[in-house]
């Protein structure tokens, strides 16, 4: 596809959400790609309904030393066979994760305001492993309201880092500014099988620092039974104080 396809494309996106100014700033970046400066990013426009790219940047050849015309032509498929076979089974369950929790907890009218980050490791031109950190902002929804084609960024970083795979979820706020919604680590399991998944959610926002209060307007449900679901949760771990939970999380130490 070339960049007028490309363009054509993207003007029938974002005449969809009524953004002209962002059609314009999408278009920009793919008309001066050819004058950004070589770095350790490069970005992707990603349709995930036909696996395939839409656009690839020239940053790709520049951080990777792979082929941009090999990526297009063989679509996401070559590219996942070049993630770490050790990451493929946690990235793939962040990425279920990622949108059921969008599906599940984001209202329509929030999804576009979405952006999602997760990493892995990925095969480079030598056949080195490198790191990748992965942030998407959907662009265009199927009729299910399933993201299918994104705007995705790229930091490669050495393979030397011992980096666990992760995934989040941010959502753009009333104060435009991206508040994080969701988090977790796969590469360690820090939760015991029977807790639940209610008690899950309550536990992700605890560790963002909500109150009961707001925890009950987030899950639509009362501060009296958020409370009776963090009792309980303390119960299951046996551990004393929510202080001690959020501790033993943002440390990644394994509750048993």
């Amino acid at each position: 596809m070339d960049n007028a396809s490309i363009k054509n494309a993207y003007k029938e996106i974002f005449q969809s959400y009524e953004n002209p100014s962002l059609e314009k700033h999408v278009e920009k970046i793919i008309e001066l790609d050819t004058f950004l400066p070589y770095s350790s990013t490069f970005f992707c426009i990603t349709n995930t309904q036909e696996l395939s790219f839409e656009y690839v940047s020239k940053n790709f050849t520049a951080c990777l030393g792979l082929e941009r015309s090999v990526l297009k032509e063989k679509g996401m498929h070559y590219f996942w066979s070049r993630i770490h076979p050790e990451d493929l089974e946690q990235w793939l369950k962040a990425l279920n994760d990622l949108m059921k929790f969008t599906l599940d907890k984001i209202k329509l009218i929030d999804r576009s305001k979405m952006s999602y980050t997760w990493n892995y490791r990925f095969k480079n031109s030598k056949n080195n492993y490198v790191n990748i950190i992965q942030n998407t902002t959907p662009l265009q929804f199927d009729v299910d309201e399933k993201p299918i084609i994104g705007l995705a960024h790229y930091t490669v970083l050495s393979g030397e880092l011992k980096m666990p795979v992760c995934a989040s979820a941010k959502l753009l706020n009333d104060r435009l500014e991206y508040e994080t919604v969701y988090y977790n680590n796969y590469s360690q399991k820090l939760l015991p099988d029977d807790v639940s998944n209610r008690e899950r959610d309550i536990i992700r926002l605890l560790a963002l620092n909500y109150s009961s209060k707001q925890i009950g307007d987030k899950l639509n449900i009362s501060p009296n039974t958020v409370d009776t679901h963090r009792r309980n949760i303390l119960k299951k771990l046996n551990i004393s104080s929510t202080g001690e939970l959020i501790g033993m999380l943002k440390m990644k130490k394994k509750i048993v």
